[in-house]
């Protein structure tokens, strides 16, 4: 019984044991899954409260600036634009170094380069994008050709017309094809009364009638000495009397008026001239005046250098204040170096090109032009500086400007200058009847005309 008892004891302790163990595994089960629990609360709590702090650090995206934006200090991007030009390396250099340091900061940059027959070159790649230049330089009586080959861009697509408000009136005219501007103008050229002031006696003539008077007084054919010596049948130099008696070779349709009364008239004028001035032509008149056998010469300035080599002590004065019998002043050619802007390179640098413009236009070019060649600038403000309005030749160029036409640009001018000086010819050298002679040469020009188109 007791074993029985006992044994029963054993069995049932050993049962209420295993009971006890079973209890206390799932307890520490409980316990250790209470723990993970609470482990894993914590690390989301700290989490959560980390990722709060990080959204409330970040700045706020409407501050901030885009990743993508370059820094203030950034270059900005490089344009080099071409002007082609077949004219003096050393003002193109001066106009070069004058507007790439106006241009520096906006990374424009402008370079000339010279072409050899400009007129040719342009009319060959004028309009070819890839092998013709941006810009040109070159003389505005060619602009009607250009324009008729519709390669030019009008200047105003690109700037305001205020960009040359400051230009002398007759320079922005010379620049215009049917009242649109095609050409900026830079500098330009007319003709002068030059004369050696160790040999004219008495002040420049007034008129027109007291020049002949002095002519007639002291010219000496036989002894080789003239008083005032002109190429009296050559078309630009016989201007300042065709143009000032009111005649004219090309009217702004392109009709000749070689025939006009006008122009007989001055031609007919003219040709007690040139009785007195030698045999007119260019060589002939300007070594008489360089080696002191002319008093005085109708000329540009581009004699001016010579003469100086020459050791001739030069007057000037403006055949603005010469008068003609019909008491206005001799008006002469003039002509105008600007600057036009080919279409195909519009299209692409527009922008760059308008800077370009703009620089060019400024007075500081002017000036520079005429430091470093003696050029008449076209902005008028240019002759503010003390040194360009007391050149005095430059100062009588500007003056000129007054009464001075520009040379016509219409197309048809390119086929005029052969008829107007055989006509000027016929009458001086041979001694032809001026009317018939007109008759004559009109009848050219327009076949002429009729040719080219």
């Amino acid at each position: 019984m007791q074993e029985i008892i006992v044994n029963n004891t054993i069995k049932y302790n050993k049962s209420f044991y295993c009971v006890i163990i079973k209890c206390q595994a799932k307890m520490r089960r409980e316990y250790i899954m209470k723990k993970i629990i609470s482990v894993l609360l914590s690390v989301l709590i700290c989490i959560g409260m980390l990722a709060a702090c990080g959204t409330a650090n970040e700045p706020s995206t409407e501050s901030s600036a885009p990743e993508s934006s370059p820094p203030s200090s950034a270059a900005p991007e490089t344009t080099e634009l071409s002007v082609w030009h077949d004219g003096d390396e050393t003002l193109m250099q001066a106009i070069a170094d004058t507007i790439n340091l106006m241009l520096a900061e906006s990374g424009v940059t402008v370079t000339f380069e010279k072409r050899t027959g400009l007129s040719d070159q342009l009319k060959l790649y004028g309009g070819d994008a890839e092998n013709g230049p941006d810009m040109y330089l070159w003389a505005h009586d060619s602009l009607g050709t250009f324009v008729a080959m519709d390669i030019l861009e009008p200047l105003t697509n690109l700037v305001d017309e205020s960009v040359w408000a400051d230009d002398l009136p007759l320079t922005v005219e010379a620049g215009q094809i049917d009242g649109t501007q095609y050409l900026l103008p830079l500098y330009f050229e007319t003709l002068l009364f030059l004369y050696n002031k160790d040999l004219w006696q008495g002040d420049v003539p007034s008129t027109t009638e007291e020049m002949y008077e002095y002519m007639v007084a002291n010219t000496d054919a036989a002894a080789g000495t003239y008083a005032v010596v002109n190429q009296h049948s050559t078309s630009y130099n016989v201007s300042p009397f065709i143009n000032g008696f009111g005649g004219y070779i090309l009217d702004a349709e392109g009709n000749p008026g070689l025939n006009d009364p006008k122009t007989i008239e001055a031609v007919e004028y003219n040709k007690k001239f040139a009785d007195l001035q030698a045999d007119g032509d260019y060589n002939t008149v300007t070594t008489l005046f360089n080696e002191g056998k002319a008093q005085a010469i109708i000329g540009g300035p581009w004699l001016v250098p010579g003469i100086r080599a020459a050791g001739i002590n030069l007057g000037v004065a403006s055949l603005s204040d010469i008068t003609l019998p019909n008491g206005e002043a001799m008006a002469p050619f003039s002509g105008i170096q600007g600057i036009g802007v080919l279409k195909a390179a519009a299209a692409a640098n527009g922008e760059a090109i308008g800077l370009a413009l703009e620089a060019l236009a400024s007075p500081e070019v002017g000036i520079a032009l005429a430091k470093a060649g003696g050029c008449a600038p076209a902005n008028s403000s240019s002759y503010d500086d003390p040194d360009v309005g007391g050149d005095e030749i430059i100062a009588a160029i500007e003056h000129t400007a007054d009464t001075a036409q520009p040379m016509p640009n219409a197309a048809e001018m390119n086929v005029m200058w052969g008829p107007v000086d055989s006509l000027l010819a016929a009458v001086n050298k041979n001694g032809q009847d001026a009317t018939t002679a007109a008759e004559e040469a009109q009848a050219a020009a327009l076949q002429a005309i009729a040719d080219m188109q």
